[in-house]
């Protein structure tokens, strides 16, 4: 029992008496945690793999069509109903 005087100031008291609060327990050591390791692949060096695994430019052929295109020969309604039905696709 603890007798306190007038203006309820305390003498000496051992460390933790009477504030101590008994709610938190004793400290428990820290457990060390198991080392994880993890990889995070950003957007951009999705798109690099994506673009990496593109089969290669057939050169020739993008000169063909370039040449086409100049001479207005390349544009034609099969060729354009053809390109409109692959977009719908993609879309749907």
């Amino acid at each position: 029992m603890h007798i306190h005087g007038p203006a309820h100031l305390h003498g000496a008291q051992p460390i933790g008496a009477p504030h101590s609060s008994k709610l938190f327990g004793p400290a428990k050591p820290p457990q060390p945690s198991a080392i994880v390791d993890e990889l995070q692949i950003s957007d951009v060096a999705q798109l690099v793999q994506q673009a990496q695994q593109l089969p290669e430019i057939r050169h020739e052929r993008v000169q063909a069509i370039r040449a086409q295109i100049a001479a207005g020969t390349y544009e034609t309604p099969e060729k354009l109903e053809i390109a409109i039905s692959r977009l719908l696709d993609e879309l749907a």
